[in-house]
C-alpha cells in the first residue's frame, strides 16, 4: 500500500509532502498517516517545517466514500485524533510553512490554517466545501479561519461552499504571501530554508507570544513577554549575533544554530 505522505530533511528544514495521486484525497490512510507523521516530527523538532504536495492539486478534499463507513462514534474518534494532530502542529517550537501550489480543499486547507505561514501560488484556490455533504468542517478549520479572517468572512466561506482565490485569501489575512505560479515550488522552498536558518529560539518566543495573544489578548502576551525575552540572552545565537552586529553592522552574516 502506498504511503500518502513522506517526510524528508534538508538540513534543519523538515519537508512533509502529501503524495497520494491522483488528487491527494483524505481518507483512512491520510487520517492515520498524518497524526503519526506529526508525532514523529514533534519528537525531534526541526528548525522549520514545510508542508507541501505533489500533483496537480494540493488536495481535492476528502474521499466521501469513507464517510459512508463512519457512524457517530467512528466520526468522533477521527475528529478527535485529527484535532490532536493539528494542535501538535501548532505547538511545534519552530516556524511552520504551508505551500499551496494549486487547489486546496477541506482537510488540507484546515492543516494549512494550523501553520504559521501560508504561501500560495497566484492561481491556487481555497475552500471548505463540506456543505456539499451536509457536514461542518471538522478538522478545526472554522475557528482558525475565524481567528485569521474574522467571523463574518468565515461564515461566508463555509456557508457558501465557494472557492476563494489566493489574492482574496491574502487580503483577508489568511494567506501570508502570494507568488507567481512559475517558480512557486522553488520560492516556497527558499522561504522555508531562510526561516530554518534563522534564530530558532527567537522564533519560538514569537510563536508563544502570539499564542498567548490569541487566547487572552495583549495582557496575556504582556504577562509572559519579559521572561521570554530575557531568556533569549542565555542563547548562543543571540550572543553570537550581537558580536557579529557590533563587528560588522546590521548586515552581518553570523549563522544561527538554534541554540
Amino acid at each position: 500500500m502506498t504511503a500518502p505522505l513522506r517526510i524528508e530533511h534538508d538540513g534543519g528544514l523538515a519537508i512533509l509532502t502529501f503524495d497520494f495521486p491522483p488528487l491527494n484525497l483524505w481518507g483512512d490512510q491520510m487520517w492515520a498517516a498524518l497524526p503519526a507523521a506529526m508525532t514523529e516530527i514533534a519528537a525531534s523538532p526541526p528548525r522549520a517545517l514545510l508542508i507541501r504536495a505533489e500533483g496537480r492539486v494540493v488536495s481535492a478534499g476528502v474521499n466521501v466514500a469513507h464517510f459512508q463507513r463512519l457512524d457517530e462514534q467512528g466520526a468522533l474518534t477521527v475528529w478527535r485524533e485529527q484535532l490532536v494532530m493539528l494542535e501538535t502542529l501548532e505547538s511545534l517550537p519552530c516556524p511552520t510553512i504551508f505551500a499551496a501550489h494549486a487547489l486546496t480543499l477541506t482537510a488540507a486547507f484546515e492543516v494549512a490554517l494550523g501553520c504559521d505561514v501560508i504561501l500560495s501560488a497566484r492561481s491556487a484556490k481555497f475552500g471548505l466545501v463540506e456543505r456539499r455533504v451536509g457536514l461542518t468542517p471538522a478538522n478545526g478549520g472554522v475557528q482558525r479561519l475565524a481567528a485569521l479572517a474574522g467571523a463574518n468572512r468565515a461564515r461566508d466561506l463555509v456557508f457558501s461552499g465557494e472557492l476563494f482565490d489566493a489574492e482574496t485569501m491574502h487580503a483577508w489575512g489568511v494567506v501570508t504571501r502570494v507568488f507567481d505560479d512559475e517558480g512557486f515550488n522553488d520560492a516556497a522552498l527558499a522561504y522555508a530554508r531562510d526561516l530554518a536558518g534563522g534564530p530558532t529560539l527567537g522564533y519560538g518566543a514569537v510563536k508563544e507570544l502570539i499564542r498567548q495573544f490569541t487566547r487572552g489578548g495583549v495582557p496575556a502576551a504582556d504577562a509572559i513577554m519579559p521572561e521570554l525575552a530575557a531568556g533569549l540572552f542565555t542563547t548562543s545565537d543571540l550572543q553570537a549575533a550581537l558580536a557579529g552586529f557590533i563587528e560588522h553592522g546590521p548586515h552581518h552574516e553570523t549563522p544561527f544554530e538554534g541554540r
